[in-house]
Order: structure tokens, then C-alpha cells, then sequence
């Protein structure tokens, strides 16, 4: 058969072009375009890191806010208890009217206080929720390569802090 007689005689041709074609696909591949890829990798890889890096730093920022808050807030405490007790040392030798007086003063000052506390709590937990939302979006569309409103990731962030 003369179909099986030409396979010796195209077979090596076609290996030849194989060999040729692959030969063009590796360099242009291998050493073109895969470089590239791989530098885009690496400089995608360091760009997470670093934003991992300045998450954990915001975090720790945070971390810091709170413990002074607290600080804050159990010396105001004790500032306001020891104001009560001097108030009502001195109270106790006045008339009963001074002590109804003074306790009224007193009770002016301590929801002064408590909503001085809960203004500085309301400040902090925004402040936290705002940092929380803008490293949330940049992390999502970093990693995700969506953009997410700023209204959104704050609905977020505030669903996830009320979760504990």
C-alpha cells in the first residue's frame, strides 16, 4: 500500500516541525512571557504582606486605643466615687437639705460624667468601625478584586463587632 509506504517519509518531516514549533514555544514562553508572570507574582505577594503588615499595626493601634480608654473610664470612675464620698462626708454634717442638695449635685455630675464615657465609647467604636471598614475594602479589593462601598463594609464591620 502506498499510504503506509509514505509514513517513513512524512513522519520524519512532521517530527522535524514538532521539534521546531516546541522550540519556538518554549523561548517564547519560558523565557518571554513566564518571567513576567513570576515578577508578578513576587511584587503582588510583597504588596500583601505589607498590607498585612499595616493591618496588624492598625490592629495593634486599636488594641492601644482601647486599653487607654479603658484607663481613662476606670479613673473617672474612681474620680466619681471619690467625689461622691467627699460630697457626702461633708453632706452628712450639714442640714438634711444641704444632703438633698448635694446629692442632687452629685448625681449632676456623675451622669455628666457617664455621658462624657459614653460619648468617648461612641468616639472609639466609630473610629475602630472606620479603620475596620477602610481595611476591609482595601483587603477585598486587594484580594477579591471587588469594589465595595464604604457604606457596605461599614454595615459589615458594624454587623460583625455587635456579633462579638
Amino acid at each position: 500500500m502506498p499510504q503506509i509506504a509514505q509514513i517513513g517519509e512524512t513522519y520524519a518531516s512532521q517530527l522535524f516541525w514538532l521539534a521546531i514549533v516546541f522550540a519556538i514555544l518554549l523561548v517564547t514562553v519560558g523565557y518571554g512571557m513566564l518571567p513576567k508572570v513570576q515578577s508578578t507574582i513576587e511584587s503582588r505577594d510583597e504588596q500583601i504582606a505589607a498590607d498585612l503588615k499595616k493591618a496588624d499595626e492598625s490592629r495593634a493601634s486599636a488594641d492601644r486605643l482601647e486599653e487607654d480608654y479603658r484607663e481613662h473610664l476606670d479613673r473617672a470612675r474612681d474620680e466619681a466615687t471619690k467625689k461622691g464620698a467627699e460630697a457626702k462626708a461633708a453632706a452628712a454634717k450639714s442640714t438634711e437639705a444641704a444632703v438633698a442638695k448635694a446629692d442632687k449635685a452629685i448625681a449632676a455630675k456623675v451622669e455628666k460624667a457617664v455621658s462624657k464615657i459614653a460619648s468617648a465609647r461612641a468616639e472609639a467604636r466609630k473610629e475602630v468601625e472606620t479603620v475596620a471598614a477602610d481595611a476591609a475594602s482595601d483587603i477585598v479589593a486587594r484580594f477579591a478584586g471587588l469594589t465595595v462601598d464604604s457604606a457596605t463594609a461599614r454595615a459589615a464591620v458594624a454587623k460583625e463587632l455587635a456579633n462579638g
